[in-house]
């Protein structure tokens, strides 16, 4: 779904409320999305308490945390964004890291036996969909790679940024571009599995993906503070790590 879409929605449905929502609302980074439902629905399953997701860069839901979005817990792709939000005096706890993410080079139609890096620079790719990398940690990642691997000034000319690594995934399984990069959380999504071949990129050649999180600040009085915070642990917690390890997250 259109990532813009979902937080006009979003928007929408807070404006014609008369109050913020009761349920806790979770900020979630793209590349955790697909993680984040099944967390939620196990988080509901053992608490009865139930969240709202909302999907977007980092860099952008960091922005609308900013600007004073009613958000109650942020699901960074990153560590740098939660650390700005902390460090302005959005959060009375440091951020924590939950997961390490892999990136990978992803195609509709190239063969995993052909899919490397080095076909990107060939005839054969025309067209490589990268997450911004201005708001997204993984396309961030993607230029670290093109760099390290002096394929950069090769396939400038080629690079189709996605707003979002959710909007590049769609590039990519609907064969608008012959390649990609993207998160290996989002390819091995019930949405996304067999869709296209992919290779997962050895990390030596960017920096690691940590990925952290952080518990936005409430007032004392703040009916939604306990149920927040106890969503906020769970996501450390043993039942919540097994899901991220199924997505391919370290």
């Amino acid at each position: 779904m259109n990532i813009q879409r979902v937080f006009l929605l979003f928007s929408v449905i807070l404006a014609g409320c008369s109050k913020p929502s009761d349920k806790i609302v979770v900020a979630t980074a793209a590349n955790v999305q697909y993680v984040m439902k099944e967390i939620q629905k196990e988080f509901a399953r053992e608490t009865g308490e139930e969240i709202q997701i909302v999907v977007g860069s980092s860099g952008k839901l960091t922005a609308q945390i900013r600007e004073g979005a009613p958000f109650d817990v942020f699901v960074s792709a990153d560590t740098k964004y939660p650390q700005e939000i902390y460090k302005n005096g959005g959060s009375e706890e440091e951020p924590r890291i939950y997961a390490t993410g892999s990136l990978v080079l992803w195609a509709k139609d190239i063969p995993e036996t052909e899919l490397s890096t080095a076909i990107l620079a060939t005839e054969k790719v025309k067209k490589i969909a990268v997450p911004n990398p201005r708001n997204a940690p993984y396309g961030e990642a993607a230029i670290e790679v093109l760099k390290a691997q002096v394929l950069f000034e090769k396939t400038e000319k080629k690079l189709v940024y996605g707003e979002s690594i959710a909007q590049t995934a769609q590039y990519i399984s609907t064969g608008s571009v012959e390649a990609g990069f993207n998160a290996l959380s989002i390819v091995l999504s019930p949405e996304m599995k067999d869709k296209g071949h992919y290779i997962i990129i050895d990390s030596t050649f960017h920096k690691p993906i940590q990925q952290a999180a952080i518990l936005l600040k409430h007032s004392d009085a703040s009916p939604k503070k306990e149920s927040s915070t106890k969503f906020y642990h769970f996501l450390y917690s043993d039942k919540a790590k097994q899901i991220f390890k199924k997505y391919g997250y370290k």
